[in-house]
């Protein structure tokens, strides 16, 4: 038994959500091996090949490859596929594109947004927002995965495993890539982030979210939003944490002006310490919370920037 990891990259750096997948894959146990499917990726395969536990990295370099176009990821993995009981995905928007795609065209039934491995062909998963978990069992000779980060601790480094050059597929014709806008931000990445601060519709506009701004720059933290605040214009739509935006699982949440709907909880109860502010007390968020603080947040969040 063989498990693949598909490794999420830059084509330069290796993207950090690779390592839960990889935990993830020690825990159903046998070889573990890990595709890099890019163009110039050659970095990317190295330090793939020192996580620990990984016993082979493959490295698929094409211009095909280059933009990550769904079609053309799946096709490689398609080349491979057969030497695999398992392929395993990052539940991140790049994982979600190519996994479906996969399954699909294997004639299996996907699984999702797995956070426990039970064995090799039993897994556990969040339904209904993550106020349940269903034990799920396949039966498929190969079983396509995504996997929830937050449900796996990163895997370490140490490993030394060998790097293999394997034929790329020629691109498809089904899509071609136009151009990418990328959102340049100077704060971590929000799904990898040890802190996070997010504001909720209790932020009231745009411009009182900035009151985050130093709060986050005291705390080193990425900033982050409740669904209400996107919709309602007040931050952009990657900050978005819920059910519909990134799952989060930081260090430390501090949620400022959230009530703490449950699609929204989906996305951030994980996390290791939860500090919520707001002047409603009866407020959902603070049943998740391990600090609550019930005050005005406008008051609040200053004070609580000066005394840090």
């Amino acid at each position: 038994m063989s498990v693949l990891v598909i490794a999420e990259h830059d084509n330069a750096h290796l993207k950090g959500a690779t390592l839960n997948v990889a935990a993830a894959a020690a825990r159903i146990g046998g070889e573990v091996h890990v595709l890099v499917a890019g163009s110039g990726a050659q970095a990317v395969a190295e330090q793939a090949a020192k996580i620990a536990g990984v016993t082979k990295v493959l490295l698929a370099d094409s211009p095909a490859l280059a933009d990550g176009l769904a079609e053309n990821v799946t096709e490689q993995i398609l080349s491979i596929a057969s030497g695999y009981s398992h392929i395993l995905f990052a539940a991140t928007a790049a994982g979600k594109n190519v996994a479906p795609r996969l399954a699909a065209r294997l004639d299996v039934s996907q699984i999702s947004d797995i956070t426990a491995v039970d064995s090799a062909d039993t897994f556990q998963r969040p339904i209904y927002a993550g106020s349940a978990i269903a034990t799920v069992q396949s039966v498929d000779t190969v079983k396509v995965i995504t996997v929830r980060t937050t449900g796996f601790d990163a895997a370490a480094e140490g490993g030394s495993a060998p790097v293999e050059a394997v034929s790329a597929v020629a691109g498809g014709s089904q899509s071609t890539f136009i151009g990418r806008e990328v959102a340049k931000n100077d704060r971590p990445e929000l799904a990898g982030a040890r802190v996070v601060v997010s504001g909720g519709r209790g932020m009231g506009s745009a411009e009182n979210f900035k009151i985050l701004d130093p709060l986050a720059d005291k705390l080193g933290a990425a900033l982050g939003a409740s669904r209400a605040a996107v919709d309602a214009g007040y931050a952009p739509n990657d900050w978005q944490v819920g059910q519909t935006g990134k799952i989060v699982a930081p260090q430390l949440y501090v949620a400022v002006g959230i009530s703490g709907a449950i699609q929204h909880l989906a996305g951030m109860k994980d996390s290791k310490v939860i500090v919520a502010i707001n002047k409603d007390a009866e407020a959902p968020i603070f049943g998740v919370a391990d600090y609550g603080l019930v005050a005005d947040l406008f008051t609040a969040v200053p004070e609580l920037v000066a005394a840090l």
